[in-house]
């Protein structure tokens, strides 16, 4: 029986890192070695600084914020070869993915992902994981005007899917993300993760459902 989400949706848009991949959590140790390079300790508030960011506004962030030497261009590029391991390693997909992903392309539903990280390194969890053939379209932030909570990408998305915004499924897991898909008019499904559990609250009161994990929707 497929869930409610389903009906009347022809395309579903994953966000990435916590929402199709199991990765928050490796964000906030490549801050810390990172930063621990110039000597900077990890600032507490700073994921809430930059959630929602692209990339490159993000390398804007740390070069003008802690005053970074490196070039906009270094600077991601240690973050991809840092982020790279991790992703080809220690990073699982979310639970149910596989079987989800299964039911969507069984009943002709479109998949698209737009994602703050950087194109290589989503074209290689891609890779990894064997996702290349279910989707048609992937996006990432430094391919539009504005990230999240702006809705750029996910009209962007859409757009190049050739489905009408009201037509469309989105998956998140952060505030600003959740407030992206909903400003560019789609249905948003929010989804667990430990790394946003403390506004596990936020996200049902913005979402319009909220799932623990990939089971059992179709």
């Amino acid at each position: 029986m497929m869930h409610e989400m389903l009906k009347n949706t022809d395309a579903v848009i994953f966000d990435l890192d916590g929402s199709l991949v199991d990765s928050m959590w490796m964000w906030r140790a490549i801050d810390v070695e990172y930063l621990g390079r110039f000597g900077i300790p990890l600032p507490e508030d700073l994921q809430s600084k930059i959630e929602g960011m692209s990339f490159s506004e993000t390398a804007v962030y740390f070069k003008e914020f802690f005053h970074i030497p490196d070039s906009l261009e270094k600077i991601k590029d240690d973050w991809n070869r840092m982020a790279w391991d991790k992703y080809a390693n220690e990073v699982p997909l979310k639970p149910g993915i596989p079987e989800f992903l299964r039911g969507c392309r069984k009943h002709g539903i479109k998949l698209g992902i737009a994602t703050s990280n950087s194109r290589e390194l989503v074209e290689n969890i891609v890779e990894v994981h064997k996702l290349r053939d279910y989707f048609s379209c992937i996006m990432t932030g430094c391919d539009v005007a504005h990230g999240k909570p702006a809705p750029d990408i996910y009209l962007a998305v859409s757009e190049k899917l050739r489905v009408n915004p009201e037509r469309c499924l989105v998956f998140e897991d952060i505030i600003p993300g959740i407030q992206a898909g909903k400003s560019a008019g789609m249905k948003v499904c929010a989804v667990e993760d430990a790394y946003s559990l403390q506004t596990k609250d936020n996200k049902k009161a913005l979402a319009d459902f909220y799932i623990e994990d990939y089971f059992n929707l179709f």
